[in-house]
């Protein structure tokens, strides 16, 4: 097919395309609205070496950052968090509201709640944090001043935003596929109707031969007015 067959063919069923996003975008509009939204609020820590000039204290920072991680989600911390917040949950579903990552190039570790309750979600990420704040520093104590990793709350909780479901981008994708879909359906069924010739144009565009007159389907109707003409 040449380019001016597949506009034809596009132009001819573009109703088809328009049908099935409009279709898709509705139906993700729809199920995203239905979805229980969920909330997010993140709190930074950073993690600095009591001698700062120290390089070799600042490496070892880099690999302790995966133990605060691994502390972080540790019974001893989710439980006084449980605790504290009067939650009714158990430390393994508690953990499961958090996301954390370490981030080695700037020696911070970012705590991020998800909670379906707004008012609670910073809640959640700010305790976290503070409870692992006092829970170093307890440790610390232990540990010689010059030896010691100073951990401390660098951005407290952000204010909570919806993580999900993103609606918009939920329906843009649903058009999207609806569209697509919507163009290779068109296009099967083109494939299909190949072989069914419908007018001369279709003579013309598939077998090359130019025509040249047509014999009507029902001549009667044309006899008829005739001789009602002649009478």
């Amino acid at each position: 097919m040449q380019l001016q067959d597949y506009a034809r063919v596009v132009l001819k069923r573009g109703w088809i395309i328009i049908l099935l996003a409009v279709i898709t975008a509705g139906g993700a509009f729809l199920f995203s609205k239905l979805q229980t939204p969920i909330y997010k609020s993140t709190v930074t820590l950073s993690a600095v070496p009591a001698r700062p000039s120290d390089y070799g204290q600042t490496l070892a920072i880099k690999n302790l950052l995966r133990l605060y991680v691994q502390q972080l989600q540790s019974p001893g911390i989710t439980q006084q968090v449980i605790d504290k917040l009067q939650l009714d949950v158990s430390p393994t579903k508690f953990v499961s509201y958090m996301d954390l990552s370490a981030d080695e190039a700037d020696l911070i570790i970012k705590i991020e709640a998800r909670h379906p309750l707004i008012h609670l979600t910073p809640k959640i990420a700010q305790t976290v944090a503070d409870t692992f704040v006092s829970f170093h520093n307890q440790e610390n104590l232990q540990i010689d001043q010059r030896d010691r990793v100073l951990v401390n709350v660098l951005v407290n909780a952000s204010s909570p935003e919806q993580f999900s479901p993103k609606t918009s981008i939920n329906t843009l994708a649903g058009g999207i596929l609806g569209a697509l879909i919507g163009v290779l359906l068109i296009f099967v069924i083109e494939w299909f109707e190949s072989d069914i010739i419908r007018s001369p144009e279709d003579i013309d565009r598939y077998v090359g031969v130019v025509v040249l007159g047509a014999i009507p389907l029902n001549p009667e109707p044309a006899r008829a007015r005739t001789v009602s003409r002649k009478q």
